[in-house]
């Protein structure tokens, strides 16, 4: 900018260093430390939200696929359809669908459900008349196979296996919290529980599966001592569950229904498990709006509380605004005091809270035994979006301060 001439001597174009602009944003700041701490807190939330839902979702999602490829990805279900007239087919599985799956390639274990509408309702402990009504569960006849395939952890006894299924043996498997209420403590006196007046042997208790969790609330009677007293089923269709080696599901789902049928496969659907990238993006996708929304609202609440407490420093300092106008101070010279002071608390509170959120996402990953996962980008961006939250919040409270009139100033 040329120097204007005035006459027989030059005046110089009013300048504001950027070293000085910063070094009174800084005093300004320090200059009320409690108030520029508590102003700042809103910001430090807002980032450290930011930065720890990123971090924890990253993180979560991690643990997500390594379960998934262990778990789900490794099941496989089968539906009984019964094909275009089911009513004329009640039960598509043969007797043998346990053994005709395990010969595929890539199985571990598979088993044949259904719920027992005719036996579900009261279970009992003793015979009926000999106490209440009982506890109200639902009954689950299932090959043996089903129970290896949901790989429970049994507290006391066993599973039941292919010669109580043949044989129709009475016996049951059963939650521990069932076996609890009913007040089965012990196994070694072989206690009985009467499903609709049938008794049957409890031979085992389990207190957790890694598939099938509605097992754990269930009766599970064998298939043949449930189709023997209460027939196929009717209302309810029968499904298989597969539990397959890592990357074999998909396959076994395709080869399935023709290893039960070669006649008809079209008893069968076949349900594979999803693409576990699919599920991924999924979970991250709905973590990072519900918690991004709750950043997004302490970020405004820290920019709120900025834009007061510039506003409230504008009014408090209006002896000081005049006498730098009058000084020579141009009016975008207090304008970018303001702004910069607001924008330091703003890339302060930032600072803060990007440490914090990488703290916390190590804290959580470091107690549950994960890896944490924060993305640089992240960590980069963070502090920015502190220092522009800080600019927006006092781009209005500036604005106030350059249009104050340095005599109205002063006579105050």
């Amino acid at each position: 900018m040329r120097p204007i001439r005035r006459r027989d001597r030059v005046v110089e174009p009013s300048r504001f260093p950027l070293r000085d602009l910063f070094a009174e944003a800084l005093a300004g700041v320090l200059q009320r430390p409690a108030r520029s701490a508590l102003t700042g807190l809103g910001t430090v939330l807002g980032v450290g939200t930011f930065v720890a839902i990123l971090g924890l979702t990253a993180t979560t999602s991690s643990q997500i696929d390594s379960r998934f490829s262990v778990l789900s990805a490794t099941e496989v279900s089968v539906e009984d359809i019964g094909g275009t007239r089911p009513e004329l087919v009640p039960l598509s599985f043969p007797a043998d669908a346990d053994a005709r799956i395990q010969r595929l390639n890539g199985v571990e274990a598979a088993g044949v459900y259904w719920p027992v509408s005719r036996a579900s309702g009261a279970v009992r402990a003793a015979p009926v008349g000999r106490q209440g009504g009982g506890e109200q569960v639902s009954v689950v006849a299932a090959s043996a196979g089903v129970l290896a395939a949901a790989e429970p952890h049994l507290v006391q006894g066993r599973t039941f296996d292919s010669w109580h299924d043949s044989t129709g043996r009475q016996v049951a498997v059963i939650g521990a919290a069932l076996a609890s209420r009913l007040g089965i403590t012990t196994l070694d006196t072989q206690p009985a529980i009467f499903l609709a007046d049938k008794p049957f042997t409890v031979i085992g208790i389990v207190d957790d599966v890694k598939r099938k969790a509605d097992l754990l609330l269930s009766v599970t009677v064998p298939r043949g001592a449930a189709a023997k007293l209460w027939g196929e089923p009717e209302r309810d269709r029968a499904k298989m569950i597969i539990s397959t080696r890592i990357g074999a599901a998909r396959q076994i789902a395709a080869e399935a229904p023709l290893a039960l049928d070669a006649a008809h496969p079209e008893y069968f659907k076949p349900v594979p498990p999803p693409d576990p990238r699919t599920l991924r993006s999924n979970v991250t996708s709905d973590l990072n709006q519900l918690f991004l929304l709750l950043a997004g609202i302490c970020l405004v609440i820290g920019a709120v509380g900025i834009a007061n407490t510039t506003l409230v420093a504008v009014l408090e300092r209006t002896g000081e605004i005049g006498l730098r106008r009058a000084l020579g101070a141009r009016g975008r010279h207090i304008t970018g005091q303001f702004l910069s002071e607001s924008a330091s608390l703003g890339l302060i509170g930032g600072l803060v809270g990007t440490s914090l959120g990488v703290l916390t996402v190590l804290g959580v990953a470091v107690a549950r035994d994960w890896t944490p996962v924060v993305d640089p980008a992240t960590v980069a961006a963070a502090p920015a979006i502190g220092l522009l939250t800080g600019l927006l919040a006092g781009v209005y409270p500036a604005w106030r301060a350059a249009r104050i009139q340095p005599a109205e100033a002063l006579r105050r």
